[in-house]
């Protein structure tokens, strides 16, 4: 009989913010340490971030180290100090930053076999410091998060059969918010008869926040919705100073408001009356999960991995990317055919639990694992 390995596993993140990977490690080992105790997960992440906070407040193990630049030595020693203490036999590399902090690493010292989570639907630009990291021998496995990531990294990667897709999971423990409807629109100052039209992303080019805001302008102005309020919850980062200026140039002061970052934002959901997302590239976005879970309808790009869980006038509508217009005029539809709306939500919450949990996710990730440790294709 074939021994079986110990299943120590370190996840890398050299993040330096906080969105939905970091959410994807997180419910990835939180699931499987109640589903598959035996296996060891260990987290190494960058020191001092709010996703450091998070995993201290969930209980998980893991150590944290600097990073100053894209090659911080201390995060290397550290990496290499984690194998040898913790007995690594697979390391779960979560970002590009970190996959080349673990390349780097192997080459003072041989680390154990890696898997590579791709979470984007980015394509690999075509350099040969970039085709090398993504292509190096100890990845057994590239774990795309949607069948377009998995198509677009593919046309660039030597050996296709590593490619295996599975989607993130959404984790139902995790919203189980007692905040009441009318707290959530004090908190942040909403008048109670406002139909609101939510979105939560992190103020970055792929998001394509602009379109929200241009969303908002063609309603209120062309359409004289004057009652439609629209909530934007997100990091603030390098896109903040153009979309905060474009908001006053739109003349959208009284009715778009940026929040920045919210504890939980996802409790939020419960003050939507529409999630409205309008990236321009995705991978594939855990809000979606947690809109179809609270069964606030979504009008979405189609973009990434979105049409791929969202399908158009079955649990959500889907418009080309930068179409404000269309994105628009999907949200008019929805308010002339609400009795559309129970029905889409319905099937929106159906397809989340029946196909997109973290048990699920944990369940082909491990397995994954066993065929990386094991030696099974």
């Amino acid at each position: 009989m074939k021994q079986v390995l110990p299943m120590n596993i370190l996840h890398l993140s050299a993040v330096k913010n906080w969105g939905g990977g970091e959410k994807h490690i997180e419910n990835l080992c939180l699931e499987l340490a109640q589903s598959n105790p035996e296996v060891n997960n260990f987290v190494l992440c960058k020191r001092g971030d709010l996703f450091e906070k998070s995993l201290q407040k969930n209980n998980l193990p893991y150590a944290a180290a600097p990073i100053i630049t894209n090659f911080d030595f201390r995060y290397i020693i550290k990496l290499i100090s984690l194998v040898k203490t913790k007995q690594i036999n697979l390391i779960h590399i979560h970002d590009p930053t970190a996959l080349a902090f673990a390349v780097f690493a192997d080459k003072f010292t041989s680390l154990p076999p890696f898997i590579f989570s791709k979470k984007t639907s980015f394509p690999i630009r075509d350099r040969k410091r970039t085709l090398y990291k993504y292509n190096y021998p100890k990845i057994k496995k590239i774990l795309c998060v949607s069948e377009k990531s998995k198509n677009i990294i593919g046309e660039n990667i030597n050996d296709p059969s590593k490619l295996v897709k599975i989607y993130h999971g959404f984790r139902l423990e995790r919203e189980q918010f007692k905040s009441k409807r009318e707290d959530l629109l004090a908190e942040l100052n909403i008048p109670k008869e406002k139909t609101i039209i939510g979105n939560i992303a992190n103020h970055i080019w792929p998001k394509d926040l602009e379109t929200f805001l241009k969303v908002a302008h063609h309603l209120i102005y062309t359409q004289n919705r004057t009652d439609l309020y629209f909530v934007q919850i997100g990091f603030y980062f390098r896109e903040t100073p153009h979309l905060l200026k474009r908001l006053k140039e739109l003349r959208l002061e009284a009715h778009v408001k940026c929040y920045g970052f919210k504890n939980n934002a996802s409790r939020f959901f419960k003050i939507f009356d529409y999630f409205l997302l309008t990236s321009q590239v995705e991978g594939l976005p855990n809000v979606i999960y947690e809109a179809f879970y609270h069964k606030v309808p979504v009008i979405a790009t189609n973009v990434g991995g979105i049409p791929e869980i969202v399908s158009h006038l079955e649990n959500g509508l889907l418009a080309d990317a930068f179409d404000a217009e269309k994105l628009a005029e999907h949200i008019l539809f929805l308010e002339k055919n609400r009795e559309l709306i129970p029905r889409f939500t319905e099937n929106a919450h159906r397809k989340l639990v029946e196909n997109f949990t973290t048990k699920q996710m944990a369940k082909q990730t491990l397995q994954e694992y066993k065929n990386v440790l094991y030696g099974r294709s």
